[in-house]
C-alpha cells in the first residue's frame, strides 16, 4: 500500500471513531433520564398539567437532554406530552407493542401503578433506525393518572 492510502485508512478510521464517540456522549444515562423525570413531576406540579405538557412537547431546549425526552400519558394509554413525536399527542397509543409483541404503553402504566421504575423493551433508534434494547422510567404524575416516562437507548 502507499503512504497516501495508509494515511486515507488511517484517517478514515479516526473519523469514524470519533463520530462512534460523538454519538455515544449524546446518549443519556439512566441517573438523566430518572432526573429529567423528576424535574417534569415538578414541572406539571409548578405550573399545572396543561402549560407542562405543552411545554414538554414544544420547549426542546428545555425538555430535551441529549437523546431523553419527556413524554406522559394517561392511564388508558393516550399519549398528552410527547417531546419526541407532537403528532402523537391525543393518539391512543395503548396498542403500541415492541418488535417482540411486548405491550409498550400499557407496561409503563403498570409500571408506574406499582410505585414507578423501569421498563425494558425494543425500539429502532432514531439515528441508526435499528431496532435497540431501551428502558424507560415511568412514574405516575400528580394526578396520579397514568404515567411520566423518559426513557434511554442501552448500549
Amino acid at each position: 500500500m502507499t503512504q497516501s492510502v495508509l494515511k486515507w485508512m488511517l484517517s478514515s478510521l479516526l473519523a469514524v471513531g470519533l463520530l462512534a464517540g460523538a454519538q455515544a456522549q449524546e446518549r443519556g444515562t439512566k441517573e438523566e433520564a430518572k432526573a429529567l423525570s423528576d424535574a417534569a413531576y415538578k414541572h406539571i406540579e409548578k405550573v399545572g398539567p396543561d402549560k407542562a405538557f405543552k411545554d414538554f412537547t414544544n420547549d426542546k431546549a428545555a425538555w430535551t437532554k441529549k437523546d431523553l425526552y419527556v413524554m406522559v400519558y394517561d392511564s388508558k394509554g393516550t399519549a398528552l406530552a410527547h417531546g419526541a413525536n407532537e403528532k402523537l399527542v391525543g393518539k391512543d397509543m395503548s396498542a403500541v407493542k415492541d418488535a417482540n409483541g411486548t405491550p409498550i404503553v400499557t407496561g409503563m402504566i403498570a409500571v408506574a401503578a406499582k410505585g414507578g421504575g423501569w421498563f425494558d423493551y425494543d425500539w429502532p433508534d432514531p439515528v441508526t433506525k435499528k431496532i435497540m434494547a431501551k428502558s424507560t422510567y415511568a412514574r405516575k404524575p400528580p394526578s396520579g393518572d397514568g404515567f411520566i416516562g423518559v426513557g434511554i437507548y442501552k448500549q
